[in-house]
């Protein structure tokens, strides 16, 4: 079951958000347990890792005892490209907390036995004891991670090739779109199921379609994302032009 929850804009959904991740790394390390986040990329949830930031700097958050895994990364790109995940949650979260290194997981972009090195990421994540939140975002084919349509409910990490829709949107941070991956190694649909919690960030009238589709459709490969229909506790957090098409 998905439920809505709408917020005023996105720097208050990022607040909200922040606070139930600052909340759920107190509990868990007051009792000397690990918190496992599954992370997203993107331009969505830079609101999110700016709070998330402001509370380690203002309120004495420590991510010391966290452990978190990178839903994906682009195939064939290096921690060093500006483009990869791994350099992007460096620049924008990772190194203005006090994560540790060897805590954080990132699928191998540059890897030359991908199944080897996906079937080694499902590994960590069920050796970290599952993931206890999951962030995620949404595109415009309904993938989540990089779950392009088709992708089943029991996917789990692979390689995928992705959507030319996918592509063509992600263009814009790159020189142009020959620049741009045509495959990524992602999260299956199963593996972000299996996260306790998921929080979905989905902000601005570019993705009310895709959330009413997420939403009201029947489960399908159709648009990946519907699959969180079946999820126990997972939330969409909208801003007033997201959630534009949920009033009828």
């Amino acid at each position: 079951m998905i439920a809505p929850r709408l917020h005023p804009d996105k720097h208050i959904a990022a607040q909200v958000v922040a606070r139930e991740i600052a909340d759920l790394i107190e509990i868990r390390s007051k009792s000397g347990k690990y918190t496992v986040l599954g992370l997203a990329t993107g331009a969505t949830p830079l609101p999110l890792y700016a709070e998330l930031i402001r509370l380690h700097r203002e309120a004495g958050l420590s991510f010391q005892s966290v452990i978190s895994f990178n839903l994906d990364e682009y195939a064939g790109l290096g921690p060093a490209h500006p483009q990869s995940y791994r350099y992007f949650m460096a620049e924008h979260f990772f190194r203005h907390i006090d994560i540790a290194p060897g805590n954080i997981h990132i699928p191998d972009g540059l890897s030359t036995d991908t199944t080897q090195t996906c079937a080694d990421f499902e590994a960590e994540i069920t050796a970290a004891g599952g993931i206890d939140l999951q962030i995620l975002g949404i595109g415009r084919t309904g993938h989540i991670g990089f779950n392009e349509p088709p992708s089943s409910a029991d996917s789990r990490t692979r390689q995928v090739h992705l959507n030319d829709v996918t592509r063509r949107d992600n263009s814009v941070f790159f020189e142009n779109l020959d620049e741009v991956p045509t495959s990524a190694l992602t999260m299956g649909v199963a593996t972000i199921l299996a996260a306790r919690r998921v929080e979905l960030l989905a902000f601005g009238s570019g993705k009310a379609a895709i959330v009413r589709r997420a939403m009201r459709e029947q489960p399908s490969v159709d648009c990946p994302a519907t699959w969180l229909q079946r999820h126990a506790a997972c939330t969409f957090h909208l801003d007033p032009e997201a959630a534009a098409m949920l009033r009828d």
